[in-house]
């Protein structure tokens, strides 16, 4: 026993700690809940944050993260509830140690929404809303400059430092959507965002994975319009049982589901047998031990 603690030593004083932490479990309506925002802590830090919803900005600040710890941030679309914080991250990492480029990974553009660098450029860009930091677009920033990264709706993989990203376009209606999968030491992390759920993408992104995050937006007996934008209960059990993933979060939770949460519950275990679990602002779930 005590050789094989000696031999073990190594791993446990280098192991890689991960934790998934919820910043906004809400949606796009007035509520006690932040709006879609998720961090992926390594070690200790926050090295990756998914969507910037509403009120991520305070929820950040609440979880002790620090801006200048990101190697990326993901969003998944660009509705109002899932990237409308943005700018207020940019202007307060100016007044940190940030100095490193800050990828910004976001999607295509499709009818009424701009690509990633579009939107980014119509907030930063010389004739932006926000002209007077058009620096934070070039190397020549004051902080840290930010770099747009286009993901389309292919299935496309990148490497970030430890950190293995993968992205799928997903349905959401008419708007361009993505969905993400994040690899890091052995484990698999992926984040639905918003869809209907329709197609085999989102099933392949999120084979295997150790947690899958889903938006619980609308109940069972949604009408049509609802559908195209989201996934029903039971569609998300399809899916996390296709997937095989081994946890279930259940986040961007709305009004409309309030008090239907047992309804919802019960129809995703006709189909997906595994740990569920009902997102909270600030919840942090490990996935390693620290």
């Amino acid at each position: 026993m005590k050789i094989l603690m000696i031999l073990l030593l190594p791993f446990y004083l280098y192991a890689t700690t991960i934790a998934l932490q919820i910043l906004g479990s809400g949606g796009p309506e007035f509520s006690m809940r932040a709006s879609s925002s998720y961090l992926i802590w390594v070690d200790g830090k926050a090295r990756v944050m998914v969507d910037m919803g509403g009120g991520s900005f305070l929820r950040f600040t609440q979880s002790k993260a620090e801006i200048k710890d990101l190697k990326v941030i993901a969003l998944t679309h660009l509705h109002i509830d899932h990237s409308a914080d943005l700018p207020l991250f940019m202007k307060a990492g100016f007044f940190t140690e940030r100095k490193e480029k800050l990828p910004i990974l976001g999607t295509s553009s499709k009818g009424d929404f701009p690509d990633i660098y579009t939107f980014l450029t119509r907030f930063f860009g010389a004739e932006g809303v926000y002209a007077y930091m058009q620096d934070i677009l070039t190397p020549k920033s004051e902080s840290f400059q930010i770099e747009g990264i286009l993901r389309d709706q292919k299935h496309r993989e990148m490497q970030l430092g430890v950190i293995k990203i993968g992205s799928v376009g997903v349905h959401h209606g008419p708007v361009p959507s993505l969905a993400y999968a994040f690899e890091i030491a052995g484990k698999k992390i992926v984040f639905t965002g918003d869809t209907s759920g329709d197609g085999h993408a989102l099933v392949e992104l999120a084979k295997g994975a150790d947690y899958l995050v889903a938006h619980h937006a609308i109940s069972q007996h949604a009408g049509k319009l609802a559908r195209q934008l989201h996934m029903t209960p039971a569609k998300i059990g399809q899916i996390a049982k296709a997937a095989g993933v081994k946890h279930l979060v259940l986040s961007h939770r709305m009004k409309r589901t309030y008090g239907k949460e047992n309804e919802s519950e019960a129809l995703i275990r006709a189909y997906y047998k595994g740990d569920i679990i009902w997102a909270e602002d600030m919840m942090k779930i490990q996935l390693t031990r620290e």
